[in-house]
């Protein structure tokens, strides 16, 4: 992908999946900084966040009698 073309919603997943393992590329980072829209990020993350506290949750209930 070119880092002049604005992220699709696949390389938003990607970035934001990468961005909470902590291993963002810079150049991703600078593409996604200056082309994407910060709203779209912050509510894919948002998302992610949300999946995962209750996927804790459920294995934490699963686990636990």
């Amino acid at each position: 992908m070119s880092t002049d073309s604005k992220p699709n919603f696949f390389s938003i997943v990607i970035s934001v999946l990468a961005a909470l393992f902590g291993v963002q590329t810079e150049g991703n980072r600078q593409r996604d900084f200056s082309k994407g829209h910060p709203g779209i990020f912050i509510g894919v993350g948002v998302i992610f966040i949300v999946l995962f506290v209750v996927t804790l949750l459920l294995i934490v209930n699963w686990v636990l009698p």
